[in-house]
């Protein structure tokens, strides 16, 4: 993205924004220090709030937390009879994650007992270019979960498919429990990595460990070759780099 020309900015907060009649000129606060940045245009995107307003659920037991309403894993509310999916019922608000809850609420109520609903596994994807793609847990968030980890890398650099595509610039880095060999999480940028992510989520569906991945045959040439690299990677059995 650097390469592209975008200043990313992390840990800032934007204090003003004056508009002129060509530009705006917007203060942002980093580490203690304001900086002021003069833009054509200013995007704000900070995230959703839910649509609970005259729906009607004051007098009822329906619980509303920060704009949200609380469900167990199968849509139901504190209201018997009252269900909700998808963004009103929190993060992360992505339609795949609606689609499914939606089925699983259904069958739920269809007595179908079905497994209930949890966030942990699903795919976070950004259609940008390179395209980011995401499941599980951040090597950060394991470490303060208290877990001990092993981290894997690989870069797109170095898989021949890749290279071929002329998409040479991407990394997937996968993070395990150094004690279990659990999958925790797995994060991706580059080309097509929002086709591949599904492979790590399905890995973490069910519960693989690194010797699973390890041991599974990857077709050649395939980006998704890179996937594999990255768990032999963690532990120190990386081939080609």
């Amino acid at each position: 993205f650097e390469k592209q020309g975008i200043k990313i900015l992390t840990s800032a907060t934007v204090k003003k924004a004056e508009k002129s009649r060509d530009s705006v000129k917007v203060t942002v606060e980093i580490a203690g220090r304001a900086q002021v940045f003069e833009v054509e245009k200013v995007i704000s995107a900070v995230g959703i709030v839910g649509n609970v307003e005259d729906l009607g659920l004051e007098n009822t037991k329906v619980k509303v937390e920060r704009t949200h309403i609380v469900v167990d894993g199968f849509g139901r509310t504190g209201e018997p009879g009252v269900y909700a999916i998808g963004d009103v019922a929190g993060p992360p608000w992505l339609a795949h994650k609606a689609s499914h809850e939606g089925v699983v609420c259904v069958e739920a109520i269809a007595g179908k007992n079905p497994h209930a609903f949890e966030t942990g596994n699903i795919p976070g994807c950004t259609y940008a270019r390179p395209q980011v793609a995401s499941v599980g847990l951040t090597e950060q968030k394991a470490k303060e979960a208290g877990r001990e980890v092993r981290v894997g890398r690989f870069p797109f650099i170095g898989n021949g498919k890749a290279i071929a595509m002329g998409e040479p610039e991407g990394l997937i880095k996968t993070i395990f429990d150094a004690k279990t060999g659990a999958l925790l999480g797995a994060h991706m940028i580059g080309a097509e990595v929002t086709e591949m992510i599904q492979g790590f989520v399905i890995a973490r569906q069910l519960e693989t460990t690194e010797a699973e991945l390890m041991a599974t045959v990857f077709p050649h040439p395939t980006v998704s070759e890179a996937m594999h690299e990255s768990v032999l990677d963690a532990y120190g059995q990386v081939i080609h780099f």
